[in-house]
């Protein structure tokens, strides 16, 4: 039989919901420091979130909602600059305590830990967002790999990020599971061949998730349920070990 050996983890809204009050509050102050009148307002970051990657989802903007903007200076330049700005107030959300983690993640976390299991991250935020959002909460030590930002060429939806840690771990898909809430995030693992647990967000609620092997509100927690919405959890209430185990046994994902 085989066995679970690592958890794959995505992180916006996976690990944490960061986006609305955390992402978008941090992309409007830093569009007000550079002295540009934009301001996403949350149901435009909900359309924006079909873009992987910070630098993609302004450029996306600018190209569909200010075509004619011209930048002080050249694209990736500018682009680069704007994003740090972004990243440097996302930092100071997170040392607020303002983005908790979701219900379920640092108890699943623990377990896999105790039980050996080996961890990563496979994430399109940019690598500072993601050690200070695990420093807050946990520690990056917890992660044998932290493949983010733009470690690979290809962001989500292509497999790139997936494979990527699993050539790094040594590890086949059939022997992992992968943690999303979105779309694009299934696209990217099913591409890579891993089944994939999907909790999702209020941005992503009404995606498409065919092919997960399980959907679910939350990983929940004793006494605080997850809400199944698509799949079989058994006679689970919560996302445990066990009940991954099961999950990983289940017939082979069909790519979307």
């Amino acid at each position: 039989m085989i066995q679970l050996q690592a958890l794959i983890f995505d992180v916006d809204g996976t690990l944490a919901d960061t986006e609305r009050d955390g992402h978008r509050v941090a992309f409007n102050r830093a569009f007000a420091e550079a002295g540009l009148n934009w301001h996403w307002e949350d149901s435009l970051y909900g359309e924006l979130l079909a873009i992987a990657g910070g630098k993609e989802r302004i450029r996306f903007y600018l190209n569909k909602y200010l075509p004619d903007f011209q930048p002080p200076d050249d694209w990736d330049k500018f682009l680069a600059n704007l994003h740090a700005i972004k990243t440097k107030y996302y930092g100071q959300l997170l040392a607020t305590g303002a983005i908790p983690l979701r219900p379920g993640v640092k108890r699943l976390l623990q377990e896999a830990r105790a039980n050996n299991l080996r961890l990563a991250i496979a994430t399109t935020s940019a690598l500072p967002n993601v050690i200070a959002l695990l420093k807050q909460h946990i520690s990056p030590e917890w992660f044998e790999i932290i493949a983010a930002g733009d470690i690979v060429s290809a962001k989500k939806p292509a497999p790139d990020i997936y494979l990527y840690v699993l050539e790094k771990m040594g590890l086949t898909p059939d022997e992992c599971l992968a943690f999303e809430d979105s779309h694009h995030g299934l696209q990217a693992a099913l591409a890579a061949g891993l089944k994939t647990i999907i909790t999702v967000n209020s941005y992503t609620q009404n995606q498409d998730f065919t092919g997960a092997s399980l959907v679910i509100d939350c990983l929940g927690e004793p006494g605080q349920p997850f809400r199944v919405l698509a799949g079989n959890s058994g006679a689970a209430t919560y996302v445990n070990l066990e009940l991954l185990q099961q999950l990983l046994l289940l017939q082979p994902t069909k790519t979307i």
